[in-house]
């Protein structure tokens, strides 16, 4: 960076154009708050970034607010409940009796070009292939960013910088290391994940728990379903044939019977079970969110959702400040968020263990886990609950 870059104010710089920072710039965008979007990668790269794709209802919600569901609403799936299958057995969990509220199944990589597609329509600013920036200085009544953009350095002074760049970003290591705790743990296995060009054996997800290990159904559409299975957590993405994945999926998912539909597999993806929590989201006038603050399994398909809960409550607090000049919602940032991010990583871990068979898992712990099932398919009470924490109502 040269000793005179080129200087630039703005009251929100906001790093990452993930759900969260895009989400974040269009809600600052309605409220009339200038802000700045800086991503490392390229356009095509993030609209193209597989990512979940179920959504709670108030996420749903939120994107309608924002004015970027036209599309949700015309090609997003409705979801009534799930199917859970165990011993043979299956039963199904309908959220939308138990809760009132349904989910939704919309990729998240079509999220990001709605919102995408809304900023530039709006001639808001935003920065792809951004590969250097640097957060020079944190302060109480500022931040300051450089970074090379169109080939100009350039030197952004911000009143608030929102750190939406995930675990590895810039935005994470600038809070001082002596400001920073943080949990994380990694489960035993992964998740191999395929899209394929054939139609889902349900129009609803069906979580398989076997003895063989777990195995997911879902969809992109009704032609394309995106299916997962269970695999040790360092296994090469190409060990298997696709013969094997079909084999292996149709063992898990019906007993081996032959009726899960196959078709061409167009994508692989490895997927690794780990969570992460940073207890100090906030720093002076810098704010994490979304996987810059945490991380889930995806097992219960939380990590989405968290971001935009995150994305729409910084959002009011940086509307309330700049409206009435009081910090107090700004302030309650981080122990909202960190609250809700607990009760998150809780169900996930819920979720994780219902779901899988550990290495080395005894007799005993297998039998606990069929209890648990069991007790979901027999307990209205029992399942209620889950269905309130799948679906997001009882997170804070």
């Amino acid at each position: 960076m040269p000793d005179h870059p080129e200087k630039r104010t703005v009251k929100v710089c906001i790093i990452g154009a993930g759900p969260a920072g895009l989400l974040l710039a269009r809600l600052l965008e309605q409220c009339g708050i200038a802000s700045v979007v800086l991503e490392r990668r390229s356009r095509e790269h993030v609209e193209k970034r597989v990512r979940a794709g179920l959504l709670e209802w108030s996420t749903v919600e939120a994107f309608r607010a924002a004015g970027v569901a036209h599309r949700l609403d015309r090609h997003g799936m409705v979801h009534d409940g799930m199917e859970l299958r165990h011993d043979g057995a299956a039963f199904r969990l309908a959220f939308s009796e138990l809760t009132g509220v349904p989910m939704v199944v919309y990729g998240q990589q079509e999220i990001v070009k709605d919102l995408i597609g809304a900023r530039l329509e709006s001639q808001g600013e935003i920065h792809f292939g951004v590969t250097d920036v640097r957060i020079c200085q944190v302060g109480v009544d500022g931040s300051l960013v450089q970074c090379t953009l169109d080939g100009i350095p350039v030197e952004i002074s911000c009143e608030f910088l929102a750190g939406c760049d995930g675990h590895h970003g810039v935005s994470r290591a600038a809070i001082p290391a002596q400001r920073r705790s943080s949990h994380q743990w990694a489960y035993p296995f992964a998740w191999l994940g395929v899209l394929a060009k054939a139609p889902p054996l349900s129009p609803e997800l069906i979580y398989a728990v076997t003895d063989r290990g777990f195995a997911l159904q879902s969809m992109r559409s009704p032609d394309v379903s995106r299916l997962y299975l269970q695999v040790p957590p360092n296994e090469p993405i190409h060990l298997r044939s696709d013969e094997e994945i079909w084999h292996e999926l149709d063992l898990r998912l019906t007993g081996g019977t032959g009726k899960l539909p196959t078709g061409t597999i167009t994508e692989r993806v490895l997927v690794g079970l780990r969570a992460h929590v940073e207890e100090h989201m906030q720093y002076r006038t810098l704010f994490l969110l979304g996987d810059a603050a945490h991380i889930v399994p995806p097992s219960a398909a939380k990590g989405l959702n968290m971001a935009v809960a995150d994305a729409r409550l910084l959002a009011e607090g940086l509307d309330h400040w700049y409206r009435s000049g009081r910090r107090d919602l700004l302030d309650g940032y981080q122990s909202h968020s960190l609250r809700r991010a607990w009760h998150g990583q809780e169900f996930s871990e819920f979720m994780t263990s219902l779901l899988h068979v550990s290495p080395g898992e005894s007799a005993a712990q297998r039998r606990m886990r069929r209890a648990r099932l069991d007790l979901l398919r027999r307990s209205s009470t029992a399942a209620t609950a889950f269905a309130e924490q799948y679906v997001g109502l009882s997170r804070p």
